[in-house]
């Protein structure tokens, strides 16, 4: 039986045109594409349809995959390649399977022989480490760091030690719990970048030292921010 593809699709990072991310084509690939597998349904149907695909969302099929789909579920979708039939996974913003449950269905691909095709979009991790100075050749990304103050305090600590850049994100609420434990436990000398709304008009992206930051500290709010850190 002959298998589909697996398409791996860039959403914005932000609220404005795909159009303005996104190369022409994969925009031009998304109308051959009538399975989609997604973390949240809402938000993939008002991505593709400022995509281009108003009018015709409701001809698509949708199938959720998040942090609550049970892994029985997840195996279950390697029917949906059945025939031929293609099929595209979208994240919430930014590249699918990075940071992001949709690599369960990229690793269930390879073990059953499907072909993964990534496409080329905007991806937050990448866009932070090119604008901050800080290292481009050794960097490790670590994801969330602990929620519990303590531990998050120790788990920077731990990071200040380490070769290269640093990158990690946080829940939005707690951008600005994490600057302040940034500020009171690392080292003055220590560079920080914060990487917050990129892509967006109120874009903002700064590299300083500990020290520095200490004479200004920015709130962030609640914005989609990447923190890059090297001692």
């Amino acid at each position: 039986m002959t298998s589909g593809k697996l398409y791996l699709i860039p959403s914005p990072l932000g609220d404005y045109p795909p159009a303005q991310v996104l190369p022409a084509p994969v925009l031009a690939l998304l109308p051959h594409i009538k399975t989609f597998v997604v973390e949240e349904v809402r938000t993939a149907r008002r991505f593709l349809s400022a995509a281009g695909l108003k009018g015709h969302i409701g001809e698509l099929e949708f199938h959720e995959l998040n942090e609550h789909t049970p892994p029985a579920d997840v195996e279950a979708m390697a029917a949906l390649f059945a025939e031929g039939r293609d099929v595209g996974l979208i994240s919430e913003a930014g590249l699918p399977a990075v940071a992001d449950p949709g690599a369960l269905l990229v690793a269930l691909c390879h073990r059953r022989g499907i072909e993964v095709v990534p496409c080329t979009g905007p991806s937050s991790l990448m866009l932070a480490l090119m604008g901050s100075g800080l290292d481009g050749q050794q960097f490790t990304f670590h994801g969330y760091l602990p929620a519990k103050t303590e531990e998050r305090r120790n788990a920077l600590r731990g990071l200040e030690k380490k070769p290269g850049t640093q990158l990690f994100i946080e829940t939005p609420y707690r951008n600005d719990a994490m600057l302040a434990d940034i500020l009171a436990v690392c080292r003055p000398s220590t560079r920080i970048c914060l990487a917050a709304d990129l892509t967006l008009e109120t874009a903002f992206i700064r590299t300083q030292t500990v020290a520095e930051w200490k004479k200004a500290v920015p709130v962030l709010g609640k914005r989609p921010c990447v923190f890059l850190m090297q001692a």
